[in-house]
């Protein structure tokens, strides 16, 4: 894919956010090194990191936010944190075509081959595809790979939507459970969660940290990362899923922040499928599945 770049040291942060933001801004977006080229010429960009050390420390304070035990290898979710750096990246380049403030990410899906070992170095590599078609706009894949050892550890697709005009092109169908499983065990998620998930994650888009922050990109008080929601969903479960496996969600209703969620899962012929519901009317927030890779 056209536009490879590769990210050397410790990249990401606040700076690279705040990049990734200004053209959304008026006038701002106009600037030599902020102007957005056309979605019609963005034919793909692909960021990578080499020789990324998977440390102890960011693995266990990861964890325990996300209610995982402490173990030798990495939870399944984890690797989404080595590429973070690299979503925002693709976003921030002006050779991407949208800012990165309202792009709503709404699907993903990680498939492990093996586990990783803490200690571990691994080579991550994302790359962001033309956009392709949606009812509300157009969706944009993310595509990572995170290898070492010789072969590929760990694969996902984060799925974007930007609202707007859409391309041209049949819309693929999403991910969709007809019977999601409800009910299960209630979570009671504190107002500070999205600064916490931020503080292990580097993801501090203001949605999910201050009610003010939230109110100003169109949310009544802030919210709760879908990553965060999808790695305490598949804590509750790890240890009954195989090693080589598939996850696939899809993020529906954002959770506010404080709130009550209720979290069910249900065993099927080749996996398992879950759901985060609203304890009040069983709407979802989020519907997944499991399938041996």
């Amino acid at each position: 894919m056209p536009g490879t770049r590769t990210l050397d040291g410790e990249p990401g942060g606040i700076t690279t956010l705040v990049r990734a933001a200004l053209p959304a801004l008026p006038v701002v977006n106009r600037l030599p090194g902020v102007r957005k080229r056309p979605a019609d010429q963005f034919g793909g960009l692909t960021w990578s990191r080499r020789g990324v050390a998977v440390q102890r420390a960011r693995v266990d304070a990861y964890a325990a936010v996300c209610g995982f035990p402490r173990k030798d290898v990495v939870p399944l979710t984890y690797p989404h944190l080595l590429a973070f750096p690299l979503h925002t990246a693709i976003m921030a380049d002006p050779a991407f075509p949208y800012p990165a403030v309202g792009l709503v990410h709404v699907e993903n899906t990680i498939t492990a081959h093996r586990a990783i070992v803490v200690g571990e170095e691994v080579d991550v590599t994302t790359a962001a595809g033309t956009p392709r078609p949606h009812a509300k706009g157009v969706l944009l894949d993310f595509v990572t790979t995170v290898s070492g050892g010789g072969g590929t550890a760990w694969e996902s697709t984060s799925t974007y939507l930007r609202r707007g005009h859409t391309t041209d092109g049949e819309p693929r169908p999403g991910l969709t459970l007809p019977d999601p499983p409800t009910g299960g065990v209630e979570w009671r998620l504190p107002a500070d969660l999205g600064r916490t998930y931020a503080g292990v994650s580097g993801d501090a888009n203001p949605i999910h940290l201050w009610p003010l922050t939230a109110k100003a990109l169109g949310f009544p008080r802030q919210i709760a990362h879908g990553m965060w929601t999808k790695a305490r969903s598949v804590a509750a479960i790890e240890n009954r899923l195989p090693e080589a496996v598939t996850v696939e969600v899809a993020f529906k209703k954002p959770v506010l922040l404080p709130g009550t969620v209720a979290y069910a899962a249900r065993r099927e012929a080749d996996g398992w499928a879950f759901a985060v519901t609203s304890p009040r009317d069983a709407s979802p927030h989020l519907v997944g599945r499991t399938t041996s890779a």
